[in-house]
């Protein structure tokens, strides 16, 4: 983390967390794919982030930690953002689909029922769900 880290609001750190855990999400297949970096651009625009700072994570994306936010209606949120990358390349992976199991531990969605919230959030996801109709249904899933 650079010394120009110390100086961001606490809003834009936890964009900055949530973007650098969408980028793992991309690079868990270990490419960006033209779909993918697409996303990531439309992203890194809606939270505010310079050229530099994409950069940065893009590099080394591992250096900033997941950020629990504390309304759960945001967690859902974040997940649904997480969920678009997934198939931004209009392919669901494996090894995609662990890494967003890890985050949704970190975003705090209980362990137990860790793997029924991100594969309902993939499901939902294929499906083309909006933002209300997705949270509705991690709602349903996660008994909130």
């Amino acid at each position: 983390m650079g010394l120009s880290d110390y100086n961001l609001s606490g809003e834009q750190k936890q964009n900055i967390e949530h973007f650098a855990s969408i980028v793992r999400l991309a690079l868990a297949d270990d490419i960006i794919t033209e779909g993918e970096e697409k996303l990531l651009k439309r992203l890194a625009n809606r939270f505010h982030i310079l050229k530099e700072k994409y950069n940065q994570i893009l590099e080394n994306p591992s250096e900033y930690p997941v950020h629990t936010p504390h309304d759960y209606d945001k967690r859902i949120e974040r997940l649904y953002d997480l969920g678009k990358m997934i198939y931004a390349d209009n392919d669901v992976t494996d090894d995609e689909a662990k890494v967003l199991r890890r985050i949704c531990v970190g975003l705090g969605f209980p362990v137990d029922n860790v793997e029924k919230v991100a594969d309902e959030a993939i499901h939902l996801i294929l499906n083309n769900n909006d933002l209300e109709d997705f949270t509705k249904a991690i709602k349903h899933v996660n008994r909130i």
